[in-house]
């Protein structure tokens, strides 16, 4: 995800914290675990949680864009993995009308942006179970520690939701951490004229009373922060492209400008190519949606899953072609294969940058050891090692982008171009559809090499000293 360096960023309210009390089984059983309110991500701690694995979201939902009101329930499928008294999801703001679990009406309370619930019998470690959520009002529109805007952005004729790396919650209630993947099925019912776009594939569409309802499902397991939906007055194109996965964009028609036309007319072309990189195309269908936004409100580019996302209230063209190449590379690297924490962001963003000098070379443009110079040459990159932000608000920052294509660049330059090239396709491979970290990939490379890269991975990765020379 490009990060325009024009928006100030500032820090997110801190609403995150819930009490973590113990819950009794009857009959003389010990204590049923609480699941904490956090997974632990030493970036974010109370994002996500503890004591289940999320498999399915269910979410019917329907929203009404003159009065900003979103309502619906969602269906969150889990496994307890531990006993459970208790357990909680991410959700900030909005009201919770009711809750079940399995069916049976459960107890809950809301704590900032926790929801406990509370089962009425403790759920057996192992078991699988669906918490059945009803919930309604205005999302909020959530500000990132760096001030970029996520969450729910209010359009004039919709809305879109935008979620890295903590605004799922801002609209369903989920575990909101990278490391809890699930399959999707989105229904949105919008007033007639309205389309609603999301990830996976369009399952059917339904009219009724004035209003049509968009049934899409995502098969393949997708992060919180990917799932988008997007609610407007859309130019929709659908395509099957020969031996590439079929395609829906959507397009703002007030952003549909000879540049992003002619950038979105090459997607084909760029999956093929990025496919020559990384291995197969990780998913069923492909696309974009492009969307018009307010100035200041969630003006950047997001790798959502099949099909990405662009602001269409910037400069023309709405949709830059280095950008395009960037956010449809994060399909393999991010979407398929996605972070196991946020520090792990890096493995993100190096990629798909150094995608981006790949490409301009490909393109008759800027040699890759032009673009490594440049990056190497700019104080920006030095701040801080690739693989350790040191706060949130430093998650989008130059070094997790351009240093952290240079991890890469070294790598290349170390193994050579045809075992490197072997390697950036193997690792896609090796953890698709699941998560990785830092440690996970430095492994994977001496494995997969032989060698003991470790000299070069503390220099170029983890050292907070710049090298003398590139």
């Amino acid at each position: 995800m490009p990060r325009t360096a024009a928006l100030p960023r500032v820090a997110l309210p801190a609403a995150l914290l819930a009490c973590c009390l113990s819950c009794t089984g009857g009959g003389g059983a010990p204590p049923a675990a609480a699941g904490a309110p956090g997974a632990g991500d030493r970036l974010f701690p109370q994002a996500g949680n503890g004591g289940y694995d999320v498999t399915h979201y269910g979410l019917d939902l329907s929203y009404d864009p003159a009065t900003g009101r979103l309502s619906g329930t969602a269906d969150v499928t889990a496994t307890a993995t531990e006993r459970l008294g208790r357990f909680n999801l991410d959700l900030s703001g909005l009201t919770v009308g009711s809750v079940a679990v399995g069916g049976h009406p459960a107890g809950f309370s809301r704590s900032g942006d926790e929801l406990t619930v509370r089962p009425a019998g403790p759920l057996a470690r192992g078991a699988q179970f669906t918490a059945t959520v009803a919930y309604a009002g205005v999302p909020r529109t959530l500000t990132d520690p760096d001030g970029s805007k996520e969450g729910w952005l209010r359009t004039d004729d919709g809305a879109v939701a935008l979620g890295e790396p903590v605004g799922a919650m801002a609209w369903f209630p989920c575990d909101n951490h990278p490391s809890d993947k699930a399959a999707y099925d989105l229904t949105m019912s919008v007033p007639d004229g309205l389309t609603a776009v999301s990830n996976g594939d369009l399952a059917g569409t339904t009219h009724s009373g004035g209003r049509t309802a968009f049934h899409w499902r995502t098969s393949r397991p997708m992060a919180t922060y990917l799932a988008t939906v997007a609610i407007g007055r859309f130019t929709v194109t659908r395509s099957a492209p020969p031996g590439g996965p079929p395609q829906y964009t959507a397009v703002d028609p007030r952003s549909d400008d000879p540049g992003t036309a002619a950038s979105l007319r090459r997607i084909p072309e760029i999956l093929r190519w990025e496919s020559g990189l990384f291995g197969p195309y990780p998913f069923a269908s492909a696309g974009a949606i492009v969307a018009h936004l307010a100035r200041g409100q969630g003006g950047y580019a997001l790798e959502t899953q099949n099909r990405p996302f662009f602001p269409g209230a910037s400069d023309p063209p709405a949709v830059p072609l280095n950008t395009l190449v960037h956010e449809l590379s994060h399909q393999w690297v991010g979407d398929s294969v996605t972070p196991r924490s946020w520090q792990d962001i890096w493995l993100n963003e190096g990629f798909a940058t150094y995608t981006e000098w790949l490409w301009a070379a490909h393109e008759g443009g800027d040699s890759v050891d032009t673009s490594a110079a440049a990056a190497f040459d700019d104080p920006a990159s030095w701040t801080f090692p690739p693989a350790s932000p040191p706060t949130a608000a430093d998650l989008f920052a130059t070094p997790v982008y351009r240093r952290g294509a240079l991890v890469l660049y070294e790598l290349r330059r170390a193994l050579g171009d045809a075992e490197f090239l072997r390697l950036l396709r193997a690792w896609p491979a090796q953890h698709a559809y699941g998560n990785a970290s830092t440690a996970d990939f430095t492994a994977f490379c001496a494995h997969f090499t032989g060698r003991d890269l470790t000299p070069l991975f503390h220099t170029w990765l983890y050292d907070a000293a710049k090298p003398a020379h590139l």
